[in-house]
This record gives structure tokens, C-alpha cells and sequence, in this order.
């Protein structure tokens, strides 16, 4: 009898919901929407829509065509990937290169570019040994003190003191290269798009200037540099030094050579990064099956169970 009573109050909801909310209309069942399609339109409003869409596709191409525009430094030529050995996952630096591009930057870079981010110390197990950087230091006379007078004083370098600035501050070596500012090339590869590409190819890419281009005075045509006019005279040539292991001192080896030393001098870590990641890669290989594997078995039971429920009425 109350099963009865519940089907009837049930209905009863149902039709007054039906009645109040989604009355009927007549003539049978409610029909479906009349969406607008392209096809229903008027002939002028498909040509509006028509050119409406013409119009945007045309601003949306001429924009993209303005944001691609040339521009004056699109005009410079992009330095070719060289197949550096040190680029590689599992590659070292080449520390006999390292140290010849010490001896490139110390002879030639070093008459007009800082270093002002390395120290002598830094040397020390990477390109020369304690004994050989101490030397090295030694040959640097630096200003020190103030004594016991209060004066300043001349004394030779120690290895904790840092590559001796070829000039005293940023007006001298602007006065000293025709108003151009030599920039310090201790992090360059790393402040530069390409990297050592881009270096090697601008060491080795001075040329003359086309026809119809003419250079100011104290200006060379570079291909590779922003603008293609450039204050530093190619800085580089054929046995422009004579290397210490005997290496032939080409173009394309100086060039070489400082760029894989400016690479080691922007990253000294690249070694050891390279050396932790090969470590975290091997011990991740062989604990993350382990872990993967423990899991499972120790919530097994959690994952595979199921859970059913009884309804009380």
C-alpha cells in the first residue's frame, strides 16, 4: 500500500514538474532549434562575411609579413654550427686546446681585452699546474698596499689575484680604440648568440667590403658582426704565434683554440656537470625500476581491491 501511495506521489511530481517548468506545446513533440547556417543567408550577407574573412586573414598575413620584415641586423650573415667536441653528452673539453687558447688570449686577446671573472688560480688543474700558474702570476706586476707609509706599492701577482686589466678603466680604452669599449670576454661565449660559432666565424670572416659599400675610417667590413662594421682590425692571422707543444699556428687553429678556452672560461664546471649528470643518470637507470617495482608490491593490496556498498533503507 505504501509502495503505491510513493508511485503515485511520484507521478503526480513528475507531471506538475513537467506541467510548470517544460509545458507542452502543441501539436505533438517539441521541435528542434533552427540553427543559422551559412547557406541561409542573404546574398549580401555572404559577401560581408566573405570579405569580412578575406580582411582577416589579409592583416593577420600582413602583420606576420611586417614582423619578418629585414631589418638592419637581419643583413649580417649567421655563423654555421662548427662540430665542436666538447658540444657532445659525454664529451670533455679538449684541455691541450684550453691551454694553447690561454696562450692565444695572453699573446694576442689579452693587449686590449679583460678577463676580469679569472683568476690565476683558476688555471690550476685545467690548463697548468700549480707550479706553471704561479709563474705565470709572477710575471704580473700589481698595485697593492697601502705599506705602513700609507702608499701604495708595486709587487709581482700571486695566484689569487685576477688577470691584469689592459686598461686602468672603461675612458682610457675607449680613448685608446677610437671610442669603441673592448668587452671583457670572460663570459662573451655566454653573452652572445652562437656561442663559440659565432666567435670562430668572426675571428676568421673579415673580408672586403661588396661593391657599392664603403668603410669609415678605423672600420673593417665583418660579415658575422651587427652592422658588418667593426673597430677591432682582424685580430688573427696565419703563425701570428708560435705555440709552446709545437701546434701549427693556422688561422682556423688560433681561432679554434681561443674559442674552446673563452667556452672553458665562461663554464669551468662543464667537465664536472657533464661528469654528475652521467652519475645521476646511471644511479636514477637502476633505482627508479627498484622503487617502481616496491611500490607495486607494497600497495598491491590497496590497488587491486574493490569496494562494494550495501544500502540500508
Amino acid at each position: 500500500m505504501a509502495a503505491a501511495v510513493a508511485a503515485a506521489a511520484a507521478r503526480s511530481l513528475a507531471r506538475s514538474r513537467g506541467r510548470f517548468l517544460v509545458p507542452a506545446l502543441p501539436g505533438g513533440p517539441h521541435p528542434r532549434a533552427n540553427v543559422a547556417s551559412v547557406a541561409g543567408l542573404s546574398r549580401g550577407r555572404r559577401v560581408a562575411l566573405g570579405a569580412l574573412g578575406a580582411l582577416t586573414v589579409g592583416g593577420a598575413g600582413l602583420a606576420w609579413a611586417l614582423q619578418r620584415a629585414v631589418k638592419a641586423s637581419e643583413l649580417e650573415l649567421h655563423a654555421p654550427s662548427y662540430p665542436w667536441s666538447h658540444n657532445g653528452l659525454l664529451t670533455s673539453l679538449d684541455h691541450s686546446s684550453v691551454r694553447r687558447g690561454y696562450q692565444v688570449y695572453k699573446q694576442v686577446c689579452s693587449a686590449c681585452h679583460s678577463m676580469e671573472y679569472l683568476a690565476f688560480r683558476n688555471l690550476v688543474g685545467a690548463t697548468h699546474t700549480e707550479e706553471e700558474a704561479k709563474a705565470l702570476a709572477a710575471e704580473v706586476e700589481v698595485q697593492d698596499g697601502p705599506n705602513e707609509n700609507g702608499e701604495m706599492y708595486m709587487r709581482p701577482g700571486k695566484l689569487s689575484d685576477h688577470f691584469p686589466n689592459p686598461y686602468p678603466n672603461a675612458e682610457a680604452a675607449r680613448a685608446a680604440n677610437n671610442g669603441a669599449l673592448p668587452p671583457d670576454l670572460s663570459l662573451i661565449l655566454k653573452a652572445r648568440h652562437g656561442g663559440e660559432d659565432y666567435v670562430y666565424s668572426l675571428l676568421t670572416g673579415y673580408c672586403d667590403p661588396p661593391a657599392g659599400v664603403t668603410m669609415r675610417e678605423g672600420l673593417y667590413y665583418n660579415p658575422y658582426f651587427p652592422g658588418q662594421a667593426i673597430a677591432m682590425a682582424p685580430p688573427i692571422y696565419n703563425d701570428i704565434l708560435e705555440y709552446d707543444d709545437g701546434t701549427p699556428a693556422t688561422m682556423s687553429q688560433v681561432a679554434k683554440d681561443v674559442c674552446t678556452f673563452l667556452r672553458w672560461a665562461g663554464e669551468p664546471e662543464l667537465d664536472d656537470r657533464k661528469r654528475l649528470g652521467l652519475k645521476v643518470i646511471l644511479i636514477a637507470s637502476a633505482a627508479i625500476p627498484f622503487l617502481f617495482f616496491m611500490s607495486r608490491h607494497k600497495f598491491s593490496v590497496s590497488l587491486s581491491r574493490k569496494m562494494f556498498y550495501q544500502r540500508r533503507d
